[in-house]
């Protein structure tokens, strides 16, 4: 069953707090999200949360989770305890695991950095901007880069 992206970006969000009191962006939390999605999509052919992402001019973005933390601009996002209560999710061992090896790969690096990325990737580069992502697309191009995260 997938999960809503709120709280998968919360979860992301307590990873960037938790490592050293990182700070963390919305722009870095769509890209993490991005990887997140595909990652589970290669492994498991099923999506990790139910929203779309979509080939945004700054890399991909699931709307939905930008526009929930866009009040932090460009900024740190803070949790508040009613948003993690609200949007809790009771993660499997796989998909935690999943989850913390992306961030122990993807983390480590800015929000810049990680756009970069993408726009390398073949899955927001063929896609039209403001479309969304296929499951296809990045399944199929997440499989050809699994041994990153399972290393």
């Amino acid at each position: 069953m997938a999960h809503n992206v709120i709280g998968i970006a919360n979860r992301i969000i307590c990873f960037a707090n938790a490592d050293m009191y990182d700070l963390i962006s919305n722009l870095k939390v769509q890209k993490i999200l991005y990887y997140m999605q595909g990652f589970h999509l290669a492994m498991y052919d099923k999506p990790l949360f139910e929203e779309d992402i979509y080939a945004w001019l700054y890399g991909p973005a699931v709307p939905e989770a930008y526009r929930h933390f866009k009040d932090f601009g460009s900024g740190h996002i803070e949790l508040s305890d009613n948003n993690l209560e609200k949007y809790y999710i009771d993660f499997s061992d796989d998909e935690t695991k999943l989850m913390t090896d992306v961030w122990d790969a993807y983390g480590q690096y800015t929000a810049y950095k990680l756009m970069l990325f993408t726009h390398d990737e073949l899955p927001w580069r063929s896609t039209p901007r403001d479309s969304v992502i296929s499951h296809q697309k990045l399944k199929d191009y997440f499989v050809t880069q699994l041994e990153e995260i399972t290393e």
